[in-house]
């Protein structure tokens, strides 16, 4: 509340020659002296400014009447001002020159006895205040605090006109996050760069067409073609990362706002908004459950508000051993989260943490420590045997209950039919611990109990906790001291949706799309993170550093966090670029300075409001040639545009909202009542004017209510397979479905509705996973995303078909995925034009003048610049690029010319694509941690860089026998063919030596069939070119 004018009378000070600070107010008439008129100085109107606090010690008292004076106290030093209510909006306060009659008699005596009873306080030598001892005998204090007496201190009398610590310690606002840029020294030159090549390119391209090789057009026709393509996929790989940036996020701003004391949060609880958390998984024999147990302890234990977290698992292959290995890992939880929790556990996957190469004891401070770290890691490995034995003990126990169902079968039967009749024997059935037979999917496959014909399973094994924290006392557990340790663990959901034949279950993005139902039945937290089984939280604070951009100012218009991920298991050289830091380091944090990052499938977190195909508050429309004007959208309410109108409290639904809603999300109407509480639950906090479309502090510490049984009814009743019937789920609803890569298109979607995403990247990495290292298995997945691409390029998602909604840039990065598969077909090409030029005798031009070789000259440097520069603002290694670049290579030849193959089947034909999912299971090489690194699983991916691996090699030969024995050697052809076949080769060496196997034994089946292929080609190669004379010398024989 701000003061009135005529009670802030002190605007600025002076210190006088004696050392005292004297308060001057504009009105009074005062000689300034020399030292605050001089022109050194500039003059008075440099003090006219000034704003301070007086603090009121003994030995510096406010005295308007005199300039100058002894040190020590005066006569008028008995007056003291009195602490007066703020002014402006500042929450800063200031002294006024009122005085407080019960104020100055309090202190004027306590100083009076001070003074007369304890000369001590002036110092003999010197004979000034003794500062220390006064703050000592009165319990005063420096700087701020002097203008606030204690409770317990003299001249705390007046407790409306008074003021509390409190009020002097109030921090201003502040942002939760913030952009850090590229130094301009770094990206201004590589913007430069990109420019100086675009225009070498356009000035070879052109040399190139107007200097064709008239010896062999052929020759020089293909290398045009596919010199223009590369020009064309380079352009569109580079132009998204023109404008890289850095972000920050500040988690002691997030803790400040959301879980300390306020009047609107007394207690200090947490005012954060809950978070649904689900894993995913399909098959328990390629994705084991040791390692889905893993990373579901590893969510457990993050820190995150254990009341406002909830962590569903959807088992689409609803396995009997996923379950149990899920109830185990729920029990093991009880002991291992409070242990993370009491010793800041990092990594918090028990499999990770006790791995880690190390001193465990570092930074460790608790006497403890080493004693619980034993008994825990005993606890862990025998967790480990019991969820190694679950198969045969599930297999044991449905034998002896088969056994016994069937026993009594027979004596049933036996009674019944006198006669002996034949009976049908009993399926053999799984059963669970409790005898009960297990509603998923059984051993040997019977009605309603088969993969695709099962019933839908929800199972709480964790029910709600309690809100308040359950702090643990001494003799809670016999091993470890949980004493002031908080022992609650978070809801944890077991899902298997149901599964009827003659449906369409969308593979994994009907199961997310199941678990987004069933999870705004149970818990309706208002964002969501997806993570794959086999990845797991490596920092147990990186989920509340994505929360910061989405609690940030602005964040009501972020549909996601993007994070990048990270492997682990991968060989030391990467041989086949598993870590993908290119893409996760460059092109993504290039996005983020756009329009966001593209979804890459695992470790995102989700406004779930944006998920159910709502468009985002305050959108923009990007217009022109290159996007360059922008202009506010406006759309009405039934679109959903939160916090556009005249009013802010603008509710963001149509008003028939319930009455069209099941049209679009199905009939349950407590998931349609969902809805506009997890829209209002996920929208900033309200506590600066800048904040547009906030919700109040303190509306989310009302407790979650418990479950009851019609809620969980309702629950099972929308993962039915027959819910979707007639609804967008998968159109505009949910994950989208129609592609192998349903995350690249659920981004494009949410994008294209002009949300914004942010790449998080976190100091520690966030999240951590396992990928496939083995050749065969690495090439297969790319397979996989380059055929979802494919699938992309032709169909409505296709970014040429985009609504203004998208900016420039970001539409050429969409269409960037849709297109660079196709770069396999010229890029094959142009790897067999080194031999067909080595065969031939004949170069892609016609000599190798000096204009050709300046071209290709300046075309490299500039590529090896930019490539410099972008290692500088991405953080990626030079061996990292170099990897890349032999992979795309690799990757291009073999498993993106077999996407286009089988995408254009599919689009054309209608022949539908299916993969065998990548294994996740350990070697059983113990000793050899990258041992499947040398394991060879044949596949037709290896024919066509085999193919061109032994072409070049032949024409090597071929080609330098010719010219060596030539009448005229022909050796500038010669060279151009061997420098671009060297180049071929290059690339192709970690093929190569994948083929190899550990000791360099390459298989038989590869000698096969580079002999056949050589065997082929060159009596192909003979039949159409044959030597000279030789027809000459058949005829005269």
């Amino acid at each position: 509340m701000a003061t009135s004018p005529s009670t802030n009378k002190i605007k600025f000070a002076r210190r006088t020659s004696s050392g005292r600070v004297v308060s001057l107010s504009r009105d009074d008439e005062i000689d300034l002296g020399p030292e605050m008129s001089s022109s050194v100085s500039g003059g008075p109107s440099d003090y006219a400014g000034y704003t301070v606090m007086m603090p009121p010690t003994p030995d510096n008292q406010p005295n308007p009447g005199t300039s100058t004076g002894q040190a020590g106290p005066s006569p008028s030093m008995t007056s003291m001002p009195s602490i007066n209510k703020p002014y402006g909006t500042h929450n800063t306060r200031v002294l006024s020159r009122r005085r407080d009659e019960r104020e100055t008699a309090a202190f004027g005596r306590s100083y009076s006895r001070a003074k007369s009873n304890n000369m001590s306080l002036v110092r003999s030598k010197t004979g000034d205040f003794d500062h220390n001892r006064w703050l000592f005998e009165t319990t005063g204090t420096y700087g701020i605090g002097n203008a606030f007496w204690q409770p317990n201190g003299p001249g705390y009398h007046d407790e409306e006109e008074g003021v509390k610590m409190s009020d002097f310690i109030n921090k201003p606002w502040r942002p939760l996050t913030r952009k850090v840029r590229i130094p301009a020294g770094v990206l201004s030159p590589y913007r430069l760069l990109v420019v100086v090549r675009l225009v070498a390119l356009f000035m070879f391209l052109a040399w190139r067409v107007q200097n064709p090789n008239q010896d062999a057009m052929w020759l020089w026709g293909m290398s045009i073609v596919c010199e223009i393509w590369f020009a064309f996929s380079w352009l569109l790989d580079q132009l998204p990362k023109l404008n890289p940036i850095n972000r920050s996020a500040d988690l002691t701003a997030l803790r400040d706002k959301f879980e300390s004391p306020s009047p609107f949060n007394p207690e200090g609880r947490s005012d954060l908004p809950g978070l649904d958390v689900f894993i995913s998984t399909a098959d328990p024999e390629k994705e084991p459950p040791l390692v889905t147990a893993n990373t579901l302890l590893s969510i457990l234990a993050t820190e995150y508000p254990v009341e406002k977290l909830a962590v569903y698992i959807s088992d689409d292959g609803a396995a009997m051993l996923t379950f149990e290995a899920m109830a185990e890992a729920a029990a093991f939880a009880e002991v291992w989260v409070p242990f993370c929790r009491k010793h800041a556990i990092e990594p918090r996957n028990p499999d990770s943490y006790f791995s880690l190469k190390g001193d465990p004891t570092k930074n460790k401070k608790r006497p403890d420590f080493v004693q619980d770290r034993r008994w825990i890691k005993r606890e862990y490995d025998e967790f480990k045997v019991r969820i190694n034995g679950l198969p045969d003990l599930i297999r044991r126990r449905s034998d002896a209950l088969n056994k016994k169902v069937a026993r009594e079968s027979r004596n049933n039967a036996a009674g019944q039919n006198a006669d002996g009749a034949n009976t049908t024997p009993p399926v053999k059935c799984i059963w669970m611990a409790d005898h009960a037979k297990w509603p998923g999917v059984w051993a040997v496959p019977a009605t309603d109990h088969s993969k695709g014909d099962h019933a839908g399973i929800l199972q709480v094994l964790i029910k709600t906790p309690h809100f308040e924290p359950i702090i643990g006392v001494p003799g809670d557990h016999p091993y470890l001291d949980l004493t002031g340790i908080d022992i609650r663990l978070p809801m944890f959901v077991y899902v298997s949706r149901e599964k009827r034949k003659g449906y369409d279950h969308n593979k994994k993005a009907g199961a997310m799309n199941a678990l987004v139902r069933t999870s705004a039945i149970l818990s309706n937290g208002p964002f969501i993170i997806n993570f794959d089984c086999d990845h797991y939280i490596y920092n147990s604070l990186a989920i509340r550093e994505g929360m910061c951009y989405m609690m940030d100012r602005g964040g009501d218009r972020i549909c996601y966090i993007q994070f990048p991920q990270r492997f682990e298991g991968i060989d030391p050289s990467d041989r086949y670029a598993n870590h993908n830091t290119v893409f996760f380091d460059g092109n993504m944090r290039a996005l983020d300075g756009l329009q966001g990052p593209m979804y890459v499938g695992t470790g995102c977190l989700f406004r779930r409001y944006a998920l159910y195909g709502f468009n985002p508050p305050r959108a923009n429309e990007y217009s022109g040639f290159y996007g360059q004007h922008k202009r506010a959208v406006k759309s009405p309410p039934d679109v959903a545009m939160v916090g556009v109108g005249p009013k802010e409290e603008e509710s963001p639904f149509a008003e028939d909202f319930d009455v069209d809603a099941p049209k679009r999300f199905g009939n349950s109407k407590i998931f349609v009542e969902s809805i506009k509480v997890a829209e209002f639950q996920g929208r900033p906090l309200a506590d600066h004017p800048s904040v547009k479309n906030g919700r109040p502090p303190g509306a989310l510490l009302v407790p979650r209510p418990p479950l009851d049984a019609p809620t969980v009814a309702e629950a099972v009743s929308v993962i039915s397979c027959w819910y979707e019937d007639k609804t967008e789920w998968g159109d505009r609803v949910g994950w989208i479905y129609g592609s192998v890569t349903e995350d690249v298109v659920t981004g494009y979607r949410m994008h294209n509705r002009g949300w914004r995403s942010v790449y998080c990247i976190t100091k520690r990495d966030a999240f951590r996973g396992t990928a496939p290292i083995n050749l065969t298995d690495r090439l297969h997945q790319v397979l996989r995303w380059a055929t979802g691409s494919v699938e992309i390029f032709f169909s409505k998602n296709n970014a040429l078909c985009a609504t203004s909604r998208l900016k420039f840039l970001q539409r050429i990065a969409y269409l960037n995925v849709g297109i660079y598969p196709f770069t396999s077909i010229f890029l094959c090409t142009y790897c067999l034009l080194p031999a067909l030029s080595l065969f031939s005798g004949f170069f892609i031009v016609q000599s190798l003048d000096i204009t050709f070789l300046s071209y290709l000259l300046l075309i490299t440097i500039t590529l090896m610049l930019l490539s410099l520069l972008e290692v500088k603002w991405s953080g990626i290694a030079l061996e990292e690029w170099w990897r890349n670049e032999q992979f795309w290579v690799v990757g291009g030849t073999s498993a993106h010319l077999a996407a286009v193959i089988q995408g254009l089947l599919k689009v054309l034909a209608g022949i539908e694509i299916s993969f065998t999912l990548t294994a996740k299971a350990a070697s059983e090489d113990e000793d050899d941690g990258y041992a499947d690194l040398y394991v060879i699983k044949w596949t037709s991916l290896f024919i066509p860089p085999m193919f061109i691996i032994t072409i070049n090699i032949l024409a090597i030969v071929v080609g330098f026998s010719r010219t060596v024995y030539s009448e005229i050697p022909q050796w500038s052809k010669l060279l151009g063919g061997l420098f671009f076949s060297f180049w071929v080769l290059a690339h192709m060496y970690p093929f190569c030596k994948g083929l190899m196997g550990r000791r360099g034994r390459t298989p038989t089946i590869v000698y096969v069939w580079v002999g056949l292929l050589s065997i082929v080609f060159s009596l192909l190669w003979i039949s159409f070119s044959p030597p000279e004379g030789s027809t000459d010398q058949i005829l005269t024989t």
